[in-house]
């Protein structure tokens, strides 16, 4: 597949015929194999657009901005901005990505808890004129550096987490948000809406039932003080699952068709990340190091039994929570490895971690999970590895490069994007992905 060296330019594999995502796969590890046995990514932009009409379907009142701190692949941005999305950034690396692929100024959100002066004196110049604010501090940044803002007041919500039952609060109280507003129209700075954010992990409607009532209530406070109220967002925190997208919908759409009606004029957004790029990227990754541990101490904080006379492993991988799978750390995510090698059905399997390179103690992908024997040089897979994986920090102990990324759309899925709006991505170059077959078969037995 060539590759196109202008910063702006991507190829994207076009999968004709048979050619299936793990062939994909396949191939390059036959080909890292051979090589630096680097991990790598392989996304299938079908899936991102796929998630885009589920998107439409379960929350049609509702325009997504995608949040590119969750993803920042430039190509991914092409798609979801032809798709016709907004977008959340939170400093100015990402507004100046999202501005070089093309995205007008009016489709950025600039959110961010405490902003620096000279990044949104950077927003300003470059016509980046919606703001999130949520105190008296950064409102008066905003009056100094940027004061053409136009700002979306975030309020307080309180959602109970599942896992510990802790309230978790975001924003300013009811109580606050009339002081912000008062002190805002005498520094001369526009309120044009709220923003709230509920987690994932909340499952309780009545939470978004109280947020949007909430939100109402700092309407009408800022329509009372000389504001004209035109934009509510409902936050992130979509995980992607088809219950939880219908119990906001559910309980989100009656709220605001009584509260806001199309009347009212107001536009309704939210901020999905993980949503739109989680499934659509798969890891490869390499392990590089094993050693064998007491298998109670894998087995113990599971309450299985424990045979003193089965060994248990743990693996060290080229990649940790420092890399591609930082969102362990800041999403608490599952990932479940599979194993990419030839086994029999009925191999043995013993109780496994898998942890990064890093050697720090918090450096654990997987705390315990059952595998056949691995040795070194084999590969895993991880499906569900596109969040918090790519434009992250990376640990300064390993001089590990960042996992490339092969971009792939099957050929059915292309012609879906066509039909959804998608006829032309200017920075996005299709390419007939050919899959040598010897290759695809030796990726499975070539020894590490």
């Amino acid at each position: 597949m060539k590759e196109i060296t202008n910063e702006l330019q991507y190829s994207v594999g076009l999968l004709e015929g048979n050619t299936t995502l793990c062939d994909v796969i396949d191939n390059h590890i036959y080909e890292q194999t051979l090589a630096e046995k680097n991990a790598f990514f392989v996304a299938d932009l079908g899936v991102v657009m796929r998630q885009h009409v589920r998107w439409r379907t379960h929350m049609a009142q509702i325009r997504p901005y995608y949040s590119v701190r969750c993803n920042s692949s430039p190509t991914v941005i092409d798609v979801l901005a032809a798709l016709g999305t907004g977008f959340i950034c939170t400093n100015k690396t990402e507004l100046e990505l999202v501005q070089r692929r093309g995205v007008p100024p009016e489709d950025i959100i600039f959110s961010g808890v405490s902003k620096q002066l000279s990044q949104m004196k950077y927003a300003a110049k470059n016509g980046v004129d919606l703001l999130v604010c949520d105190n008296e501090v950064e409102l008066c940044k905003i009056s100094r550096c940027h004061p053409n803002a136009k700002l979306l007041l975030q309020v307080a919500t309180e959602a109970i987490s599942p896992d510990n039952g802790m309230a978790m609060t975001f924003g300013c109280s009811l109580k606050d948000c009339r002081h912000l507003l008062e002190r805002a129209k005498e520094l001369g700075v526009q309120v044009v809406g709220v923003r709230f954010h509920i987690p994932g992990s909340c499952e309780d409607s009545q939470v978004y039932v109280h947020a949007v009532s909430d939100a109402r209530c700092v309407f009408d406070m800022g329509e009372e003080i000389g504001f004209s109220m035109k934009i509510l967002d409902i936050g992130g925190g979509f995980n992607g699952c088809e219950t939880q997208l219908e119990l906001v919908n559910n309980a989100v759409v009656s709220m605001v068709d009584l509260y806001f009606p199309p009347s009212s004029g107001v536009c309704i957004i939210a901020e999905p990340g993980s949503f739109f790029v989680s499934s659509a990227f798969t890891l490869a990754v390499n392990v590089i190091s094993k050693e064998m541990v007491a298998r109670d101490s894998l087995d113990q904080a599971h309450d299985e039994p424990s045979p003193n006379d089965e060994p248990a492993f743990q693996y060290y991988m080229k990649e940790g929570v420092y890399g591609s799978f930082a969102s362990k750390l800041c999403e608490d995510q599952i990932f479940v490895p599979s194993v990419h090698k030839n086994t029999c059905l009925n191999a043995a399997v013993f109780s496994s971690s898998l942890r990064g390179p890093s050697g720090d103690d918090m450096d654990q992908v997987v705390e315990h999970c059952l595998l056949p024997e691995l040795d070194i040089g084999d590969w895993l897979i991880f499906s569900q590895a596109g969040a918090y994986s790519l434009g992250q920090p990376r640990c300064s102990t390993t001089d590990a490069p960042a996992p490339h990324v092969y971009y792939v759309v099957s050929s059915a899925d292309w012609f879906e994007m066509q039909d959804a709006g998608v006829t032309y991505l200017k920075n996005v170059t299709l390419v007939p992905y050919f899959l040598d077959s010897s290759k695809t078969e030796a990726a499975l037995s070539v020894p590490a």
